[in-house]
């Protein structure tokens, strides 16, 4: 098993400025422009906190995953994301001890990672993500 660390815990808001809001009053300040990852129909303002990030993610599309998710939920943490160096290696690991996960194949996820999602019933009504940076990559 490789060793893992928080790469981000994942917030989901209506709009990326009022989830904004307490950041900045702490201090924090936007870690580069905010992106569209197109694939998963969100919006993500990114905080850089020591080694790991806060990421604010807000629909960009009403049939996204994250609009469905404020439908149901209040806005609030989403999920938590632990940094992989090998990705496809850890999937199947999980694999072989159960674990399920949301798609078959990881997917492209903020700043040219791979992701993939584990479900949230494997982790006990968390949902969890596994990331991958590109090579060399720490993150933004």
């Amino acid at each position: 098993m490789s060793v893992m660390l928080l790469d981000h815990m994942g917030i989901a808001t209506p709009d990326l400025d009022q989830g904004s809001a307490p950041y900045l009053a702490l201090g924090l300040t936007p870690d580069g422009p905010d992106e569209l990852v197109e694939s998963q129909g969100v919006n993500v303002r990114v905080f850089r906190v020591g080694q790991s990030m806060i990421e604010l993610l807000a629909p960009a599309r009403p049939d996204s995953a994250i609009a469905r998710y404020l439908e149901k939920n209040r806005p609030g943490l989403h999920h938590t994301a632990y940094r992989v160096a090998h990705l496809d290696a850890e999937v199947e690991r999980l694999r072989g001890l159960g674990a399920t996960f949301l798609s078959e194949q990881p997917g492209p996820g903020l700043h040219g990672t791979r992701v993939i999602f584990l479900h949230p019933k494997w982790g006990q009504g968390t949902l969890i993500e596994l990331v991958e940076h590109p090579a060399g990559g720490t993150g933004h």
